[in-house]
């Protein structure tokens, strides 16, 4: 009868440790402010344990044969209340691991939507007709260059959709996918449209999202080189930074031409689909700088994981 109430104040007592396993994580590193914490908030609660039970033998005039058991009391105490900080770990390890998982489901279905919007901009008929337009005005004037426009055209389309259902390719893949449809755009625009390209050879191995930089040299053409009387370049630059790639897309604008008020919709859903897989691990930005259009991609480099092409 006596340990009864204080039982029922201690239920309560004991929900307190969800916020501190929120705050101080199981990591190796904690270890030492770890133990000290739980130490101190354990004997804290046993104590208030303790209390409420003497207060409970007061009331029911009862003290005297309570006093006997304090130490053992006690002792549960700090026992019940470290068991309900290890059920509060495994809690939280259950609601991370869901997260994780909802992420995961996320990332994949971002990873369908940027395919299916990859080829709607590859059969776009605005894209096409002006490659089309470019073949046949090249085929009256210089035949070579036209052919060489369309066998790079069949090849950047037959590269694209060669993704299928991979959700991630190694960097080497995704560049390669940009340059092919650079030499397709080099043949329309012809000197005015000009490539560089700087790779670190440690990070052509980081797994990507497949179809991740095909927007970005998308809206380096449309909106800058495209709006340029005498061209201009587009840098693509890949580099190590520690356990992170980062990669830079810059490309020449017309300064005079008024700054969009916002990100258009196919760097939003770069960014977008960087947040779902790396989550605060990742970095974008986007913006003139120098003289020029940069846009700029960090994320952890990962082994790539390939999954089968669909047929």
């Amino acid at each position: 009868m006596v340990l009864a109430p204080a039982c029922l104040f201690y239920a309560f007592v004991c929900l307190s440790p969800w916020y501190i396993c929120g705050t101080l994580l199981l990591r190796a590193s904690n270890w030492p402010s770890l133990v000290l914490t739980w130490c101190a908030a354990a004997m804290s609660g046993s104590v208030l344990f303790t209390g409420a039970a003497m207060l409970a033998a007061v009331a029911l005039g009862a003290l005297r044969p309570l006093s006997n058991v304090l130490p053992p009391l006690f002792g549960m105490g700090m026992l019940l209340y470290l068991l309900s900080a290890g059920l509060h770990y495994a809690a939280l390890s259950i609601e991370t691991a869901r997260t994780a998982e909802r992420r995961s489901a996320e990332a994949r279905a971002l990873a369908r939507e940027a395919e299916l919007q990859a080829l709607r901009l590859q059969i776009n008929p605005h894209f096409l007709f002006n490659s089309l337009h470019s073949i046949a005005a090249l085929a009256t004037m210089d035949g070579a260059r036209a052919r060489e426009m369309c066998v790079r055209l069949a090849d950047f389309l037959r590269s694209s959709l060669g993704f299928g259902g991979r959700e991630s390719i190694p960097l080497s893949e995704e560049l390669a996918l940009a340059r092919s449809y650079l030499e397709v755009e080099q043949v329309r625009f012809g000197e005015r449209l000009r490539v560089e390209a700087e790779v670190e050879p440690g990070c052509e191995g980081c797994a990507v999202p497949a179809l991740l930089l095909q927007p970005l040299v998308e809206n380096a053409v449309k909106h800058g080189i495209a709006g340029l009387v005498e061209g201009g370049s587009i840098r693509l630059q890949a580099v190590r930074r520690g356990a992170a790639v980062a990669i830079t897309v810059e490309n020449g604008f017309d300064p005079e031409t008024p700054a969009p008020r916002s990100l258009g919709t196919g760097l939003t859903h770069v960014r977008r689909r960087l947040q779902v897989r790396y989550g605060e691990d990742a970095t974008f930005d986007a913006g003139p700088q120098d003289g020029v259009y940069r846009v700029s991609l960090r994320f952890p480099c990962e082994s790539p994981i390939v999954s089968s092409s669909l047929a």
